[in-house]
């Protein structure tokens, strides 16, 4: 198949990968970003006991009504709990507990106050003004009561996640495995940054730019680096991983020059799904299967390869890895910018959105990588599309951004 649309090469992709269903137990301390396999709900309530909010004395707070300055409750102190210790007796009547924040308000007590409201005369305290009761008293199951559903299956966990289900006892959870994937570059005119530039030479920021966006969303890419011009050695390379990862990625190579290798490397490695998507930039996208693996081979200029992953890749990776959060969102903003260009077959610009409004960057260049810093938003403009003028209301695809 050849020059699919973009929506129709999605929705193929996504038919021909497996959603991850492995289960894996991991420690909730390595469990950021992974996504629940199941539900989790309180088996108890949060606090599980009356408690303190501050460092004070417990006791009835009827025994003080009627009582002020001049007649103030008296109450012997017979203990002092912290939090961590538990005062497992009844307080009588007539008596007094020193607890402190976080402490358990023991059996006979339905209030604090603070210790620096009451005087101190020995082992008695004098509480010189009438209390409500439950006046700073902090109830069991405040937070959380039991049954609470913590957090469901399909979630992404986030940090508050994973501090709402260590408050709850879980050292442990489980989680869908992660999608493995592959990440690589091709072309010899590729340097690794750090290293001397030579004549013709340009540094490899496709593999950084993909590789730092796949740890934004989430994934754990395994960077084999660049690929060699020659349909041998790449293949041979990319054979290594078949069947190892969920999704093989690669930028270049995908067009019709003399070193677009990656059409004789799938011959060699696998089945071609299908060559060239309708849109601008990016259109020589080519997919493939190499046993349970998927291919993706993206074009090599950066705003190309930048867009085609934005579109494609990521709808197929939310659905393998099932975590639909990362989709791109269609809305509808105003341009505060015009785009001058005529675009006679289906485009993608980048934008900045924000309030219902979109910015344009000056450059438009698909070999343009500076442009992308901020880019939050693509502008789809339809096919045959002339000219587009301030003000003209467009289409936009918004893209998931950290939060």
């Amino acid at each position: 198949m050849q020059n699919l649309s973009l929506e129709k090469a999605v929705d193929f992709l996504q038919a021909h990968c497996q959603r991850v269903t492995a289960v894996e137990e991991v420690p909730l301390l390595s469990a950021l970003g992974r996504i629940l396999a199941e539900d989790y709900v309180a088996a108890f309530a949060n606090p599980p006991f009356d408690r303190s909010p501050l460092d004070g004395y417990t006791f009835a707070a009827e025994e003080t009504a009627g009582h002020d300055e001049d007649n103030p409750a008296r109450f012997k102190i017979i203990g002092e709990e912290c939090a961590g210790d538990f005062f497992a007796e009844d307080v009588p009547k007539g008596c007094a507990l020193r607890i402190m924040t976080g402490g358990a308000i023991p059996q006979g007590c339905n209030c604090v106050v603070r210790q620096e409201d009451v005087a101190v005369d020995g082992d008695t305290i004098r509480v010189p003004f009438g209390i409500e009761p439950y006046t700073n008293f902090c109830f069991a199951g405040e937070d959380i009561q039991k049954g609470t559903k913590l957090a469901k299956k399909g979630t992404k966990l986030t940090a508050a996640h994973i501090g709402v289900l260590a408050s709850m006892g879980f050292a442990m959870v489980k989680v869908l495995g992660n999608v493995r994937i592959a990440l690589a570059s091709t072309g010899d005119e590729l340097v690794s940054p750090g290293q001397p530039l030579s004549p013709g030479k340009i540094y490899n920021s496709n593999l950084y730019l993909l590789a730092s966006r796949l740890q934004e969303l989430g994934f754990a890419p395994e960077i084999v680096g660049t690929l060699p011009d020659d349909v041998e050695g790449a293949a041979r390379i990319i054979q290594g991983y078949r069947d190892r990862v969920d999704v093989f990625l690669t930028t270049g190579g995908v067009s019709v020059g003399k070193k677009d290798i990656m059409h004789g490397v799938v011959e060699k490695v696998g089945q071609r799904l299908f060559w060239q998507v309708a849109m601008k930039p990016g259109a020589p996208v080519l997919a493939y299967t190499m046993g349970e693996t998927l291919g993706l081979a993206l074009s090599g200029n950066p705003f190309a390869a930048c867009a085609t992953f934005e579109l494609i890749a990521v709808p197929v990776l939310a659905h393998i890895s099932g975590n639909d959060k990362i989709l791109p969102q269609r809305a509808q903003a105003v341009l505060t910018d015009a785009f001058p260009k005529e675009s006679w077959g289906r485009r993608f610009i980048r934008g900045y959105y924000e309030n219902g409004k979109v910015r344009l960057p000056e450059q438009h260049s698909s070999g343009s990588l500076f442009s992308i810093v901020g880019c939050n938003a693509f502008v789809d403009i339809p096919a045959g599309t002339g000219k587009l003028a301030k003000e003209t209301e467009v289409d936009i695809v918004r893209l998931y951004r950290v939060k």
